[in-house]
């Protein structure tokens, strides 16, 4: 049987207590030697063996340490291990289950019913985009674009540099469509991984912060990138943790979500081959993921799925392709932008469409 964590505590002290040992009979064997001629051999072979048996015993230890090791503990980075200009923690941590590792910052029903009877005294929770541990505030449409903007590309430049194989998906992923940048509207990014790049950061990357140089941030910024420990288990049951790992700004707490694309193995043993899938119960095609295709968003290298129109279509409907009207905004062909409606820009080509048509009649 191979010993316990709590006996290799008691082993440790034991080796050492018997390598001084062996030293002092060393010395000790030597000034006897010196004065009994003939016990010069005797006297080493002791030597030799009280070193072999620290050798082995030394081994022996290296050995239990690598294949009994406890697991590394599946927890969340905490606030006061990673915390930057914030005094206290303002995300859901308190009202999350405990397996439970990314944290949104929104109130749990069992927050809010102990927060409007008085049994709890928790801190503002304002927003499930934003990472408690870094914000404590929404920030303006205009400034959320801009952090929004630059996390992304930080992110994209990153991932190119390690050589993690990462694309767009979802809601960026159609925002790309329509004029290669983030929906006005959008509030956070969407992006996949193949598992064995998600597997790389875990084992090289996890928890590293890196800092970038932007042009309309005087004092850079620092950007962290968190992998959840249970991005190993592929079940959907693990519905407390479909995302998978986090880029995430440390000064604004905006944050792209991050998650795996793996094989779907119920799928596999069922005799279907080529059907992918990712925790959050999204389903693909390989071949309509695979071979990606380069392109540029928000100024910035990117990689998109084989077949994104289909994948739109399947995920929001044709008319999403096609609808310029959405959210409150106008899809300005001409200038390539969303605008907001009873923008000067869209009562202006309004104008021009009205003229049209009446020089039609």
């Amino acid at each position: 049987m191979l010993p316990s964590n709590r006996a290799r505590l008691y082993v440790l002290p034991a080796l050492l207590a018997l390598l001084l040992s062996t030293r002092q009979a060393k010395y000790t064997i030597s000034q006897d030697c010196t004065s009994c001629n003939g016990n010069r051999e005797g006297g080493g072979s002791i030597v030799k063996m009280l070193m072999r048996t620290c050798f082995f015993l030394l081994s022996f230890i290296i050995v239990c340490s690598r294949v009994t090791g406890a697991p590394i503990r599946k927890r969340d980075a905490d606030f006061e291990s990673v915390r930057t200009r914030l005094s206290r923690d303002h995300s859901g941590k308190a009202g999350d289950p405990k397996d439970k590792y990314f944290h949104e910052s929104t109130v749990s029903s069992i927050q809010l019913i102990s927060l409007l009877i008085g049994l709890a005294n928790l801190p503002p929770q304002f927003h499930p985009h934003y990472d408690g541990r870094f914000a404590d505030r929404v920030l303006s449409d205009s400034d959320r674009m801009t952090h929004l903007t630059a996390l992304m590309q930080t992110y994209l430049a990153t991932m190119n540099d390690i050589g993690a194989e990462t694309w767009i998906m979802h809601g960026s992923l159609l925002g790309w469509w329509w004029n290669r940048k983030i929906m006005p509207w959008d509030s956070d990014v969407d992006v996949q991984m193949s598992y064995s790049s998600m597997d790389y950061l875990a084992k090289f990357y996890n928890m590293t912060v890196h800092h970038f140089k932007l042009p309309n941030i005087a004092e850079g910024r620092d950007y962290m990138l968190e992998v959840n420990p249970h991005y190993t288990n592929d079940s959907v049951l693990d519905r407390l943790n479909v995302i998978d790992a986090r880029w995430i700004d440390t000064e604004t707490g905006l944050f792209i979500d991050i998650t795996t694309l793996r094989p779907n193995t119920t799928a596999e043993r069922q005799g279907r081959k080529g059907i992918m899938m990712c925790k959050d119960r999204h389903h693909y095609l390989e071949k309509d993921i695979f071979p990606l295709r380069e392109s540029i968003f928000e100024n910035t290298p990117v990689k998109i799925p084989y077949a994104y129109t289909e994948l739109l279509e399947e995920e929001y409907g044709a008319k999403a392709l096609v609808m310029k009207n959405f959210q409150n905004h106008y899809f300005d062909s001409q200038k390539m932008e969303w605008l907001p409606n009873g923008s000067v820009s869209q009562r202006f080509n309004f104008t021009l469409d009205f003229q049209r048509h009446l020089r039609g009649l």
